[in-house]
């Protein structure tokens, strides 16, 4: 046999295989690889008789057999394999390679519902919702909110820097609000703007129940024409109302933050009692529960953005995301919500 003669029978058995093998039936796969790949298969003894060659043409025709016969098994394991799942189907209804029944569901973290209810409850109203970096400059974070460098509201938020310099050479640090957004999104975006931005910030403090060095916050705030105090207090009062209910209540009462004046606490009636007096371990028995902190946008921070505070005015409003998901979810220690564990986290 010469080698044209030797090719011309590996062609002649290529056809004869792949006509074999498109018949139907399910053995008909492991009948084929006896026949043909089998210790005296039909392309094995063709393959033996290559030792009759010299070294250079046994070298080129044996890679044409051995690439045939890789050929060939991958066939016979293609169709192996759909009479194996054909079969398999017939034979039973369920797969029993998936996991059993009921498959085991996650679900949102008490956390991540909170914040997207808020965000939800704002967006009613208008709002639009931004975002903004963890990792902040002095410039957004204090001075353009009116904490000047010596200002001692600074104390209020002791703060974690990192070892980095922004464009003026100042220390970069991890934000210690969301307040920031409110300077990117008023220097970068003309007014009128109602924005809300929820997310992690980050203040060096003692973990206890109430209090952690990482949390969740949101703020808020409008810029327009003429906008006062009354608009802030029917915008928290309708989004609270969302929250809580149509018997739900607000109180402002007189406090300082730097970025606003005037400013406010603002405390929303207890929904867990019926009000002052009850023995409630959330209110105290005083029947309020502080939420918010809130105020007419002070002139610096208007002027500080760009904007004439003649012209322009707004209102701001900041709230803890733990502190609404712990009234959401009857939550009294505020470490449950971090501890991540799942006989918890399923109940809620």
């Amino acid at each position: 046999m010469n080698r044209d003669e030797w090719k011309e029978k590996l062609s002649l058995i290529k056809d004869s295989f792949f006509s074999a093998l498109s018949q139907p039936g399910p053995d008909n796969a492991e009948a084929l690889k006896v026949a043909y790949l089998g210790r005296k298969g039909e392309l094995s003894l063709l393959l033996r008789d290559l030792k009759d060659f010299p070294i250079e043409e046994r070298k080129a025709l044996g890679a044409l057999g051995n690439a045939l016969k890789a050929e060939f098994e991958a066939a016979l394991d293609a169709k192996a394999g759909v009479s194996g799942r054909f079969e398999a189907r017939d034979k039973c209804a369920e797969d029993l390679t998936l996991p059993g029944y009921p498959f085991p569901k996650g679900g949102l973290h008490p956390l991540t519902v909170a914040a997207a209810k808020m965000c939800e409850g704002f967006q009613k109203l208008g709002f639009s919702v931004a975002d903004g970096p963890l990792i902040e400059e002095d410039l957004f974070n204090f001075e353009a909110l009116n904490f000047a460098p010596d200002h001692p509201a600074r104390d209020m938020q002791d703060t974690f820097y990192v070892d980095l310099k922004d464009a003026r050479g100042k220390d970069l640090l991890l934000r210690t609000h969301t307040s920031p957004v409110q300077i990117r999104t008023m220097k970068n975006t003309a007014p009128p703007l109602r924005v809300i931005s929820a997310g992690r910030v980050f203040r060096s403090e003692a973990v206890d129940a109430s209090h952690s060095f990482v949390f969740h916050q949101l703020e808020g705030f409008a810029l327009d024409r003429n906008i006062t105090m009354a608009d802030l207090k029917w915008t928290l009062d309708a989004f609270i109302k969302d929250m809580f209910g149509s018997s739900a209540k607000t109180a402002f009462s007189p406090s300082f933050f730097p970025f606003v004046e005037p400013g406010a606490q603002v405390a929303v009636s207890c929904v867990f009692c019926p009000g002052s007096g009850a023995r409630c371990p959330v209110c105290k028995g005083t029947g309020w529960i502080e939420l918010l902190g809130a105020g007419v946008i002070h002139p610096n921070v208007v002027r500080n953005c760009g904007y004439d505070p003649e012209q322009w005015s707004g209102f701001a409003f900041g709230a803890g995301v733990e502190r609404f998901a712990m009234l959401l979810y009857g939550i009294s220690d505020m470490r449950t919500l971090y501890e991540n564990d799942l006989r918890v986290l399923k109940q809620l």
